[in-house]
Parts: structure tokens; C-alpha cells; sequence
């Protein structure tokens, strides 16, 4: 026999009743009943019961174990009564008898426990991650990653991409996040950085005249950490393809991410329509450019029913240059309990409130009248007017926010979410995309430049006619897939003639010689030949994200790091030997405190 198995502790069943095992792995449980002990041995696969009493050689030894010590276990299939089935686990119709035992691995006292799933400080899980990953549900996550990976890069082969390599060290690159900076030894005083993306390198690939590229790439990117993005690296599915436009980008992504999500999607709704949604558009409808379709409120401008209406605020607000008023329709949410709670809710966000407006039965029965302080400020005319511009109705509502978009949109969003949670109008157990397009090549600065707001290799619609008048209107051939209020891909058509290259940075700020330093590569591939290509990336830990049903980016990445870009477990970062840094001739200079 095996000096560690004959079986896993997913493998057996009534099949193998009667035969001599050798099982090894994890006490997951331990339960005494009175001179009988019963234990779930763990292993990857699964959970075996066994069990022992006073009359094996090895009730002695297995009174010793506790949970999580590594044990190898000899023993006899039996059958369980049928009173006694499992059939939760596949191994739920048989337990082993226990004749010998041997402790492999025996453990100190867990700093947190691997049954029951008790929730613990983040802290804590990250700092005895190997514990953690131990759990039912992390090893599950786990493996949806994994079968998520290996699904990806097969259907990818299958739809005729061919997989290629990147570098992992390569020069900086402004991908609209910090760089992950490596100094050289062989080169003092210059770095090379870690490759927020394989951007250059896969229209390079495009260049030298493959087709059809992809790299499940890992990225690194020094960024300020959120609950749905890594603060140091993470891995994506690299798409690149020559000769193509938007469309057919779409049409070639669709069918992987659609199929993906039925396949692991655990039987959830996945719609296979995808709308087309301007960004501009969804910044108005969603108050985001990752809008979550599954909760079907539209926000409406309203600005002409508050233009000079007795409600002074709003009336005041709409006399400055840019400013407008919005409104969240909020069907079935006509009562002032419920207003209270909207109105509990933006002070929280930091605003005094959100004006409101609910229809509700006329008091002398002579139809729908609008209740609430806008109401009595404006007039019946134009709250029936917004009303019916909102195509509401009685027993509904609607919130109000004003200003300048900018200022509210990312708010109101959120009331928009808010509101759908509320009142149980957003779809359950489902998944909804579209397609953010047309997004603004520029943006200004809070210093008043103009800076790329997105890639800044993307082609702009137009090309170089558009580059001539506003840059603050000229839009790329840039979009993103959303998916349930997450952007699960960004991508685009490249702009892959060196003049509109050079007049595009011009515009942002980088004169031709800075361009040729930086970005020297790709401007001389250009010159010999460029094929029209784009691509796009996925996400591979938000996807994961999304179907594993969680919100935390770290429950589905292996060994992440805390908030604070920290690895709580192998001490990362760590200060470096001097030795270390004499051969990188560097020293570092103290922070003033």
C-alpha cells in the first residue's frame, strides 16, 4: 500500500465496503461519544467520517489528535446505517473503522478556526492565510479561479487566439496608475518598472504581424487599495486582434464572458443582451460609466420644471452657467417613511438631504395629488409635468439632487442604487452587461490641464481632423464592459499612425521628443508597417469576484494584500540589507517627520 494513501477523502463509497484503506490528511472535526470517537479527515477532494472505539489499537492515539493536526489513518470500509447517510458529501454513505494511525503533522493552537466558518478579523485570516485558504469557502474560491483560468484559456484557443508572453520587466509607461519601480544593478540610477499591462507589447505583437494574441498576463500597478481592487498586482485576460473595429472586438468577447458566466454562474440568469451605452449617456442615466442594469431606475434632467418655480433653491442653483437638476425616479416608494429613510441616507454621503416629491390619493377623492416640500413650492402644474415625464404614478416618488453634474453624479448613483435596493427593485441572482463606449479622450485636470482621461494609445474618433478644435470634445474609440455596477473589461481601438500619435500627446502635454524617449518601441514599429488593430482586457479577479457572489476582491486572490499593501504573512515590504543596497547604489533618505 501507499505510505500515504490508497484513496483521497472524496473517493470512497458503498463500492468499497469491506476493503482495507489508507486515508491521509486534515482532522477537520472531532466528536466524542462516549468511548466512541468520530472524526472528519480532510483532504483537497473532500471529507471522510471515520471512527474509533475501545476496542481499536489505535482509540489511544486518536484520543491524542486534535483539529488540524495531519494524520494518516489505516482502516475498514463500513457502510452507515441508512439513518445515518451524508448525502450532503459524496462519501456520506460509508465511514472507516480505524485501525492504526500515525500523526504526520501535529498543530500548535489555531489562531483561528477552519470549521464552522466563523468570521474573523481580516487581519487575522491574512496574517495565517494558509489557515485561512483551509476553509470551505476560500478553498472553494479557489478553485472557481482556477477552473475559471483554464476555462478562459482554453475557449480562447478554441476561437482561434494563440497565447504569448510578455516581459515582466520592461520600461515605465503612463497606464493612468503609479509604477511598481525596479532599480538595475548593471545601470545605476536607472529602473526599470513592473508592466501595469502588456499595452506596448502586444500591439508590438500586432505589429510583427501575428493576429488574434492573448496572455491571461499578470499587472502591476502601485494604486490606492478598494474592496474590489488589488493594491499591487493582478492578472487579466489580454485580448489583442489586427485588422478589426469596435464590432468585431464586441463580437469576439462576447461569447467567451457570456459562456463563462453561464457555465460558472451556479444556474443565475446571464442576459445576452448587451446595450451600447454612450459614457456620457450612462453618466447621466446611472451616475456611473459602470452602470448595474439590474436595477432599472433611469435618473432624468428636470431643470425646466425648477427654472424659475417658487422653489428658490433649485430656482437660484439653475442661474449659474453648467448646472442642472436630476431626478431618481423611485417607483413604489411614494411615502414619507421612505423619504425619511432617502433623506437619512444622503446625509450620510455628506449632503443636507435630497428634495423629494410622492403622489398620493387626493384628500377630497378627485384623483393623484403631489405631497411633499417641493411640491408645495412649485405647484400642481409642474409636479404633474415631472410626473409625467418620470411616468409615474400614484404610490410613487421621486428624489432630487442639483448642481453642477460633476459634483452629484457619483451621489445620486448611489441613491439610484440605493433606491432599487430598497425598494426591492433590482434584480436578483442575475447578471447584466453593456457596453460603455464613446468615452472622452481628455479630461481636465484639477490644476486646468488637459490630460488623457483613459488609455492614451487609443484612436481618436475622427482622427486627426478631430484633434484640431476642443480636445475637452473629442471622443476615442474606448469602452468597457460593466457588469452588475463592476468594469469587468477596458479596451480599445489603437491609434497606430505615429502623426495622430504625436498630435494626440501634444494635446496632453507631451511634446515629440518626450514621446520618442518614452515610447521609442512602438513609434518606430509604427513607421514600418502598422496594421489597425485593437483589444481589450478582462479582469480576471473581478470576474472571479462576481461569480464567487462576494464583494471583496481578496476572498478570490490566493495571497493578497491588506489595505495597506501589506503581506501580513511573508513581510512584505521588508527593509533591504545594506548589502542590498550597495549593489543597487542606492540609499535612503529619511521621511521628514
Amino acid at each position: 500500500m501507499h505510505a500515504y494513501r490508497s484513496h483521497t477523502c472524496a473517493a470512497l463509497n458503498k463500492g468499497h465496503v469491506g476493503q482495507e484503506v489508507r486515508l491521509s490528511g486534515w482532522v477537520h472535526r472531532v466528536r466524542d461519544h462516549g468511548g466512541v470517537l468520530f472524526i472528519d479527515l480532510r483532504d483537497h477532494y473532500g471529507i471522510t467520517q471515520v471512527l474509533c472505539d475501545g476496542d481499536s489499537a489505535a482509540f489511544a492515539a486518536l484520543e491524542k489528535v486534535r483539529s488540524e493536526w495531519v494524520v494518516r489513518i489505516d482502516g475498514r470500509v463500513k457502510a452507515r446505517d441508512a439513518s445515518l447517510v451524508n448525502a450532503r458529501i459524496p462519501t456520506g454513505e460509508i465511514e472507516v473503522y480505524v485501525s492504526a494511525v500515525e500523526v504526520l503533522g501535529p498543530a500548535d493552537e489555531l489562531p483561528l478556526p477552519v470549521f464552522g466558518e466563523l468570521d474573523y478579523p481580516e487581519e487575522t485570516r491574512l496574517t495565517y492565510r494558509f489557515l485561512d485558504l483551509r476553509r470551505d469557502t476560500m478553498h472553494a474560491n479557489m478553485m472557481l479561479r482556477s477552473n475559471v483560468v483554464r476555462w478562459l484559456r482554453n475557449r480562447m484557443w478554441d476561437q482561434g487566439f494563440t497565447e504569448f508572453q510578455t516581459p515582466i520587466i520592461t520600461a515605465s509607461s503612463p497606464e493612468g496608475a503609479r509604477d511598481f519601480l525596479v532599480p538595475s544593478r548593471l545601470h545605476p540610477g536607472k529602473f526599470y518598472a513592473l508592466p501595469q499591462a502588456p499595452q506596448q507589447f502586444k500591439q508590438l505583437i500586432m505589429v510583427a504581424g501575428f493576429d488574434r494574441y492573448f496572455q491571461i498576463a499578470p499587472c502591476f500597478r502601485d494604486e490606492d487599495p478598494r474592496a474590489d481592487r488589488s493594491p499591487t498586482d493582478f492578472y487579466q485576460l489580454d485580448v489583442e486582434m489586427s485588422f478589426v473595429e469596435q464590432e468585431d472586438i464586441f463580437a469576439a468577447v462576447q461569447p467567451v464572458i457570456q459562456g463563462l458566466f453561464e457555465h460558472f454562474g451556479q444556474g443565475r440568469k446571464v442576459h445576452a443582451d448587451w446595450p451600447r451605452i454612450a459614457y456620457r449617456d450612462s453618466l447621466l442615466w446611472y451616475g456611473s460609466d459602470k452602470p448595474d442594469l439590474r436595477n432599472p431606475i433611469r435618473m432624468q434632467v428636470v431643470s425646466d420644471h425648477f427654472r424659475d418655480s417658487g422653489f428658490a433653491i433649485f430656482a437660484n442653483l439653475l442661474k449659474n452657467e453648467g448646472t442642472e437638476i436630476r431626478a431618481i425616479p423611485a417607483p413604489k416608494g411614494g411615502s414619507r417613511k421612505f423619504a425619511d429613510r432617502m433623506n437619512a441616507f444622503a446625509q450620510k454621503e455628506g449632503l443636507p438631504g435630497m428634495g423629494y416629491i410622492f403622489w398620493r390619493e387626493a384628500e377630497d377623492g378627485s384623483g393623484i395629488e403631489a405631497a411633499g416640500p417641493l411640491a408645495k413650492n412649485i405647484g400642481p402644474e409642474r409636479t404633474e409635468a415631472i410626473r409625467q415625464q418620470l411616468g409615474l404614478g400614484l404610490g410613487d416618488a421621486a428624489f432630487f439632487l442639483g448642481g453642477k453634474p460633476e459634483a452629484f453624479e457619483a451621489v445620486a448613483g448611489r441613491a439610484r442604487n440605493e433606491i432599487g435596493n430598497e425598494l426591492g427593485l433590482t434584480e436578483k441572482d442575475s447578471f447584466r452587461f453593456a457596453w460603455i463606449v464613446d468615452f472622452p479622450l481628455y479630461e481636465k485636470t484639477d490644476e486646468g490641464k488637459i490630460d488623457f482621461s483613459h488609455n492614451p494609445f487609443s484612436m481618436p474618433q475622427g482622427g486627426m481632423a478631430a484633434l484640431q478644435g476642443d480636445p475637452l470634445q473629442v471622443l476615442g474609440y474606448q469602452y468597457d464592459l460593466s457588469c452588475n455596477g463592476y468594469e469587468v473589461i477596458s479596451g480599445a481601438i489603437r491609434n497606430h499612425k505615429p502623426e495622430i500619435m504625436y498630435k494626440a500627446f501634444e494635446l496632453a502635454g507631451y511634446p515629440n521628443s518626450e514621446v520618442d524617449s518614452r515610447f521609442g518601441g512602438m513609434v518606430k514599429a509604427f513607421r514600418y508597417g502598422a496594421p489597425p488593430h485593437g483589444g481589450c482586457a478582462a479582469g480576471i479577479d473581478r470576474l472571479v469576484m462576481l461569480l464567487a457572489d462576494t464583494t471583496n476582491i481578496r476572498e478570490v486572490i490566493m495571497f493578497p494584500m491588506n489595505q495597506r499593501a501589506e503581506d501580513l504573512l511573508m513581510g512584505a515590504p521588508s527593509e533591504p540589507t545594506l548589502q542590498q543596497m550597495r549593489e543597487l547604489n542606492l540609499r535612503t533618505v529619511p521621511k521628514d517627520s
